[in-house]
């Protein structure tokens, strides 16, 4: 017996009723941004990698999918560095494309490259697949989808403001009780420049940001492992552990880094953004944890990551302000923010809570029994008439037996059967089954549509 085909490992298929599911949650969240005014664009799934690379630090760098060059891709690799096994020396030479590590990077490319036909401030959404050379465990696929949105060109802290309400919004309507957390990448450059290691804040920020996955001493030990000092990590201890209120926090903060110009930058931007959210208040918890460093070399101020508080689940949707990122693109000054919400971590949450709503294993409302060549013209019709009305109707393709057709309406989740076979239509009506109930109603011809309306909003 020949082996069943499979599919590469951290990558999934989705079966129709998954499909319903998932789509749900990108309806509802291209809902809430397009109430905010944002604008959808596509990029491609491939970028080329000097586009890629260097953005995401030495760790996502790794993470990236390279793809081979086509034709002969090892005509231009010396033969010593093919017996050398120098894979980065190889590399360069036979791979100058790869898939997108995330959505953010192309959007900087994609306002550079058409800056001339964009208004700024831009805001914009993005739903795509990205891909990631990622190890894969439960909750971390190679192969998943993000949902971003962004605006770029503008540097008040309203459009943070803005993205913390569209990411409690969202939430709410999907069920999903959250934590959103907020830092500032300045204010964790100036911690880092009082513990005496200002220049190690990417080596620092890194680390800090796997707290959770590695805890505190796992990230004590990432620390002494890249060569900081002992001293400095027993100084950069009491900040991060730091507790109370954000207003607390950002009291003893003041304290401490009176003297770090960047710091003190970053606890007024923290104090203006919570002075907006204080206006109105969401209905998410929100809190300052000065744990939270996201990891990306390209963020440099607000930064924001949001989890379930009902699972111990890894983030769900994360983001922050990169004030130059265009800038690695020749068009530099150009700040931005944005959000980054992970669909399949979403769902993983959803499923796990029971939070989706109840969907049919098909979109079809309706299915009409086919009885054969002699009524096939006016079931036809019926199907017809009840498409024009909006209503997703399938004519079951074959004169099968009755059982046979109930039994795929009943498999496939379809809730109402229209039954018109040569007595019905002599009659000028139809039956009308509801497959959950096993209830039927004779309706006249002229009144299905309307019928039918009033059963789906019962």
């Amino acid at each position: 017996m020949a082996q069943k085909p499979s599919i590469p490992k951290g990558t999934r298929d989705f079966s129709p009723a998954e499909m319903l599911r998932r789509n749900y949650i990108f309806d509802t969240i291209r809902k809430i941004f397009s109430l905010y005014g944002y604008l959808p664009i596509e990029t491609p799934a491939m970028e080329n990698l000097s586009t890629l690379l260097g953005k995401y630090g030495e760790e996502g760098d790794r993470l990236i999918f390279r793809i081979l060059n086509s034709g002969n891709f090892l005509a231009d690799v010396s033969p010593s560095a093919l017996s050398a096994a120098d894979t980065s020396a190889v590399t360069r030479h036979i791979s100058e494309k790869g898939l997108r590590y995330d959505l953010t990077v192309p959007f900087a490319r994609y306002v550079v490259q058409h800056r001339d036909e964009i208004t700024f401030p831009f805001r914009r959404y993005q739903i795509q697949p990205v891909w990631r050379a990622d190890k894969p465990q439960r909750g971390r696929y190679r192969e998943f989808f993000q949902c971003d949105v962004d605006v770029i060109g503008s540097d008040s802290l309203l459009n943070e403001d803005e993205l913390v309400r569209i990411t409690d919004r969202i939430f709410g309507e999907l069920g999903i009780n959250i934590i959103i957390k907020i830092n500032n990448r300045k204010i964790l450059a100036g911690i880092a420049e009082i513990a005496g290691a200002g220049e190690r804040l990417t080596d620092i920020t890194v680390a800090i940001d796997k707290i959770e996955k590695i805890g505190r001493e796992g990230v004590r030990q990432e620390l002494a492992a890249k060569g900081i000092a002992p001293g400095v990590i027993a100084r950069l201890e009491p900040i991060i552990d730091l507790s109370g209120s954000t207003e607390q926090k950002l009291a003893v903060l003041k304290k401490a880094m009176a003297e770090s110009a960047s710091g003190m930058q970053g606890i007024r931007e923290m104090e203006e953004l919570t002075g907006y959210l204080a206006v109105e208040p969401v209905k998410a918890t929100v809190e300052l944890d000065l744990s939270l460093a996201r990891g990306l070399n390209y963020y440099t101020g607000t930064i924001i990551e949001v989890s379930a508080a009902d699972l111990p689940f890894s983030s769900i949707c994360g983001g922050g302000r990169y004030d130059d990122l265009t800038g690695i693109f020749g068009m530099p000054g150009v700040s931005g923010v944005g959000v980054s919400f992970g669909a399949d971590r979403i769902y993983d949450v959803m499923m796990q809570l029971n939070l989706l709503p109840e969907q049919t294993g098909s979109s079809t409302e309706v299915l009409v029994i086919n009885f054969g060549s002699a009524e096939l013209p006016a079931l036809m019709k019926v199907a017809g008439e009840l498409r024009e009305a909006g209503i997703a109707t399938e004519l079951y393709p074959d004169p099968a037996k009755l059982r046979k057709q109930f039994a795929y309406a009943d498999s496939c989740m379809i809730p109402l059967v229209v039954i018109a076979g040569s007595n019905e239509l002599a009659a000028g009506q139809a039956t009308v089954k509801n497959m959950k109930t096993g209830e039927q109603t004779a309706v006249p011809f002229h009144e299905l549509t309307s019928f039918i309306r009033r059963l789906k909003t019962s």
